[in-house]
């Protein structure tokens, strides 16, 4: 059910050291945390339900606005580019933005292609480095070991998001994408980054 993800790649970590997990103590303002995730859980388990006789487009036009309520995708993008952010030309930060979020609408939508009696389970809520949340849960499975997820978010305004996503509490999503964006970024320009991430997208929604 799960795709592989990239290794964690070590020379990467100083630049994401605040999306690691660095246990504090449990926060007594967990509970919002806590909320964004299970919603998000329970709208991944219903398209999950359904995945065997939905086609791929539909779940990602199920989740897509799931993800981008749950996920500060903008924020994310951001950080993945770094330094060169201030530098990217308008127009290239947006195309930059959008085909961050189709492609990662679109891999939640290829990954949970299925159902098998999973189910989600938030086991604990702690504070992390500069003043973000870690929200660990597993996806339980009948006949397997339980896929350690932890939640890292940030507060923007009011609202919690989800800014990076630990799989077996150590490996994280941004940091592989910051190592895989910013080859392209240094080689080729924002403007080729923008229409790589498109062209993933475009792969994992087709039918």
């Amino acid at each position: 059910m799960l795709l592989p993800i990239s290794r964690f790649a070590r020379p990467f970590l100083s630049v994401l050291l605040f999306l690691t997990i660095i246990v504090s103590g449990v926060s007594s303002q967990a509970a919002e945390p806590k909320k964004v995730v299970e919603e998000f859980h329970a709208a991944l388990l219903e398209v999950m339900k359904t995945a065997e006789k939905t086609p791929v487009e539909q779940r990602y036009k199920q989740l897509e606005p799931v993800i981008l309520d749950a996920f500060n995708l903008d924020f994310m993008i951001k950080i993945a580019v770094g330094s060169r952010w201030k530098k990217t030309p308008g127009a290239e930060k947006a195309a930059l933005a959008a085909a961050f979020k189709r492609m990662s609408a679109g891999t939640y939508a290829a990954r949970f292609d299925g159902y098998s009696g999973e189910s989600f389970k938030t086991l604990n809520i702690t504070d992390g480095p500069r003043k973000t949340k870690l929200v660990k849960t597993h996806i339980l499975r009948p006949e397997d070991s339980p896929v350690k997820l932890t939640y890292v978010m940030r507060q923007f305004g009011p609202d919690w998001h989800i800014i990076d996503v630990l799989l077996d509490g150590s490996i994280s999503e941004m940091a592989v994408r910051v190592s895989e964006y910013r080859n392209i970024l240094r080689n080729q320009g924002a403007g080729a980054l923008a229409t790589a991430l498109d062209k993933i997208a475009d792969r994992l929604i087709s039918p």
